[in-house]
């Protein structure tokens, strides 16, 4: 059996002035490191219990880094990539703030802004880089079924977390909070959510 655990990257300068990130490549800050290392502590448990914890990130820098920190705290392998784990693609909206956001393009649930990548388009994409992952880890650490922690975004832990629970999860006025993990059980059929750190906002 394999768990599979999405944690969001630690936080940005971005994420603190509530510009809006989707594919630009901002760094972390100092508090979102903080946050990468306590991330690891929280999931030193889950890492103990398996035989073995392959670590992989979207290949934006904030990501990889949160996932370098994980890994480093962990004892764990220098963690691999997959540009497929990226963040949505916001397109005209990307750097602009929540409330500049509202004001051109109105409610975030129903807003449709120039270039913008779908929710429905970054779930499969998701999902996709998620079975290639894991399909490589199992491949590469035959005979053990490896369990894997992936760092990653926002906007692309909803999208899957909406797609395997059919829009339950995380629900509407949740956030998943930098830092956050968020775990599921890999079937032959697809993701099982098992838990979600996921706070009314």
């Amino acid at each position: 059996m394999t768990i599979l655990t999405l944690v969001r990257h630690g936080e940005t300068d971005w994420n603190r002035a509530r510009r809006i990130q989707g594919s630009t490549d901002i760094p972390l800050n100092d508090t979102g490191r903080i946050q990468a290392r306590a991330a690891a502590h929280d999931l030193a448990e889950r890492v103990t219990r398996a035989s073995t914890t392959v670590v992989v990130s979207s290949d934006l820098s904030r990501a990889h880094e949160t996932a370098r920190i994980i890994a480093a705290e962990l004892g764990l392998p220098e963690p691999t990539t997959h540009i497929g784990l990226r963040e949505r693609a916001y397109g005209e909206a990307e750097g602009v703030t929540d409330v500049e956001f509202a004001e051109r393009w109105g409610p975030w649930d129903t807003a449709v802004v120039p270039g913008a990548e779908s929710r429905d388009a970054v779930a499969v994409r998701a999902l996709a880089a998620l079975q290639e992952v894991v399909e490589r880890a199992r491949r590469e650490n035959d005979p053990h079924a490896p369990d894997l922690i992936v760092v990653a975004h926002g906007a692309l832990i909803r999208a899957v977390m909406e797609h395997v629970t059919d829009g339950v999860h995380p629900g509407r006025g949740h956030k998943i909070l930098n830092g956050s993990a968020h775990s599921f059980r890999v079937e032959p059929e697809g993701l099982i959510l098992l838990e979600t750190s996921a706070v009314p906002v």
